[in-house]
């Protein structure tokens, strides 16, 4: 049976960017919809009637919601090398704790630290340099999370390195300063094709979250 692979995508998530990255590490010829958020497509509110949300795996017309479960389904599916995740089943359950991690607390306090002020602004400041923290020692003197090859937790945490200069520029911190290892880690990620041509110029989110900050009108 052919296979028909599409994306239903948005340039600047970093969660489409995930599952661009993973199809490109396998190799597989997909096409990418891009959706307009503001009016999303009959398209998305079929194949995700739950979340209504991108990204959406469309595989020979049936539906993948959620990018690491999609980063899954592709590693699985398409078992040739190079693997996503690690053989091994405890450093497999590794890897899924820290994706989790990642997706629990990045966004979520990234968002508040750029679409809100004061008091919650500082505290959600705190947080993202904690987690930061946490995910530097993680990182450690490795090359990659998944120690000498790029995997799954770097998958999951590289789609945020757009979002670096949105991050310290609101904040009001030096990444390179802080968190040197990261920087470094993330740069590493970006001399892999896979991770370069799927993740959005950091400058250019920068100015589309300015543009949303005006729209909330969150100064």
């Amino acid at each position: 049976m052919a296979n028909e692979v599409v994306l239903l995508d948005f340039e600047m998530s970093p969660f489409a960017a995930r599952v661009r990255i993973a199809l490109e590490e396998k190799g597989i010829e997909y096409k990418s919809e891009v959706e307009d958020l503001s009016n999303k497509s009959s398209t998305l509110l079929k194949m995700n009637p739950v979340h209504q949300q991108i990204p959406v795996l469309i595989h020979n017309g049936r539906p993948i919601c959620e990018s690491m479960i999609i980063v899954q389904y592709i590693d699985e599916v398409w078992s040739h090398k190079p693997s996503l995740l690690p053989s091994d089943p405890y450093r497999r359950a590794h890897a899924r704790f820290w994706a989790d991690y990642i997706d629990k607390k990045i966004y979520p306090i990234g968002r508040n630290l750029w679409a809100s002020k004061g008091e919650l602004k500082e505290s959600s400041k705190k947080d993202l340099i904690q987690c930061f923290k946490i995910l530097e020692e993680e990182l450690g003197d490795k090359l990659y999370f998944g120690d000498e090859s790029f995997g799954y937790i770097d998958m999951a945490f590289i789609s945020f390195y757009s979002f670096f200069y949105t991050f310290e520029t609101l904040g009001n911190w030096s990444m390179v300063a802080e968190f040197p290892k990261l920087v470094e880690w993330g740069e590493r990620c970006l001399q892999k094709e896979s991770v370069s041509k799927s993740l959005s110029d950091q400058k250019e989110v920068y100015e589309v979250i300015l543009q949303i900050k005006q729209e909330l009108g969150i100064e």
